[in-house]
């Protein structure tokens, strides 16, 4: 399945329950963040455990590209030798990002104080997502960018020669405009401030730590203060991957629908800013439990049960979750079908910028199959219609986005219709054994003639 390729029809019907282990892949920020801090690093970085993803083979190519020895040693283990902080090449060719929103601007802010130049693109998807809110902070630091209009890719930058420590506040909860800002700051002389005024995933400002870097976090009443320290030399690491929590929500939302489900999925990692949806489901009834909890890597994990959950209730997200599962509210919006009542959800407009505009994506597709859904630019509202009242029985416009895809493949699991998606390849962007994960459970997923 390639998410640069041709288009891939796909239709999910209803099937049994759905048994098993699900070895979900690992974790799409911690990859991410692991390839371009062991490349940012003294020493062999070892990985074990990275996702195979496209997104993530696009940021360890641009790696490559930077001057960093990046090795596939086979089965997810992958080692990194570094160039140290400011020791990034110049590339030779256009930086291709594919479909990753977090590799692009992750990658533009580490090489923002660097006085080399650099060219971003990625696919259809991706060259439309605006990158303002990443550029204009790495602008502070001295670095120039010119891009299409809206500062969308192609974009190029031309790295900062003397680069300045900045003070930054993050005007969205956005964990890709603080991380650009943080790993710009490490080739910048002095402390790098950056205020969020809501928490968001911190696992760049865990690695960092981890890989040596001075780092200090503050709660106050400006929001979380982070400071670092610029210019520091990064130490080559050891590290686990845990499994990614945003892929395990597929499998632990389908068998929460479909009757008589009990499904497993280990190692998952259980970090604060990640782990909403899991709340947000027990919340809502789901019969979901944590198994064997334990810490790996500076990260907590732990064994997630998932068991069918036929006494759903519509409730109401609280707005500070957002930031920990933002990812997840399109699939959380097909458990939401099947409940009893309303589901609010607030404080998501990073939903219209994702690969998709995803509130409009999802609410189209789930009208179309039949649920009752409201929406503003901030807020949405799904009516639930109860388990056997959701037809489905229609074919859903994926917008080249991955969690679209799948989200409708789990909604056809328990529709009294199947569900359809004009185009599954993008799941590869970050799940690529998803078709045969589910079929494994039990799932009836298959490819369709276009």
């Amino acid at each position: 399945m390639s998410g640069h390729g041709n288009p891939i029809p796909m239709i999910s019907r209803k099937c049994g329950p759905l048994k098993g282990v699900a070895n979900v892949p690992g974790d799409k920020s911690i990859s991410h963040r692991s390839l371009i801090l062991g490349a940012l690093s003294v020493g062999k970085t070892e990985i074990t455990g990275l996702l195979l993803g496209e997104d993530v083979l696009d940021t360890a190519k641009a790696m490559r590209a930077f001057g960093a020895t990046v090795v596939d040693h086979g089965e997810g283990n992958w080692s990194v030798e570094g160039v140290g902080v400011g020791g990034f090449k110049e590339p030779e060719n256009v930086i291709d990002c594919g479909n990753s929103g977090t590799g692009v601007r992750l990658i533009m802010g580490c090489m923002a104080t660097s006085p080399i130049t650099a060219t971003f693109t990625g696919d259809a998807s991706l060259n439309s997502r605006p990158m303002g809110r990443v550029t204009d902070p790495l602008a502070l630091f001295g670095a120039k960018s010119y891009g299409r209009k809206g500062g969308r890719l192609p974009l190029t930058i031309v790295g900062a020669e003397n680069p300045v420590p900045v003070t930054y506040a993050t005007p969205v909860p956005s964990a890709q405009v603080k991380s650009a800002v943080l790993l710009a700051g490490l080739n910048a002389p002095g402390k790098t401030v950056v205020i969020e005024k809501e928490a968001t995933r911190d696992h760049t400002e865990r690695m960092l730590v981890g890989f040596g870097a001075e780092l200090t976090v503050e709660t106050t009443e400006e929001g979380r203060v982070i400071t670092l320290t610029g210019q520091p030399e990064l130490k080559a690491q050891k590290i686990v991957v845990p499994r990614d929590p945003s892929s395990a929500a597929f499998p632990v939302c389908a068998a929460i629908i479909t009757e008589g489900s009990d499904v497993l999925v280990p190692n998952i990692g259980l970090n604060d800013t990640r782990a909403g949806l899991f709340t947000t489901l027990r919340e809502m009834g789901a019969d979901l439990e944590y198994e064997n909890l334990r810490e790996e890597g500076g990260e907590p994990v732990a064994d997630l049960r998932a068991k069918y959950s036929p006494n759903l209730k519509g409730i109401e997200v609280p707005p500070a979750r957002a930031a920990s599962m933002i990812d997840e509210y399109p699939v959380l919006s097909v458990v939401a079908s099947f409940a009893e009542g309303d589901t609010v959800m607030k404080g998501v407009k990073e939903l219209r910028v994702k690969e998709s505009d995803r509130i409009d994506a999802m609410a189209k597709g789930l009208r179309a199959a039949g649920v009752e859904v409201d929406e503003g630019d901030d807020w949405w509202i799904v009516k639930g219609r109860g388990f056997g009242n959701v037809e489905g029985g229609v074919t859903v416009e994926s917008r080249l986005d991955h969690r679209i895809a799948m989200s409708f493949m789990v909604m056809g699991m328990a529709t009294n219709k199947p569900m359809s998606v004009d185009d599954g390849s993008p799941i590869a962007t970050s799940f690529p054994i998803f078709e045969p994960l589910m079929a494994d459970l039990g799932a009836a997923i298959e490819r369709s003639n276009p």
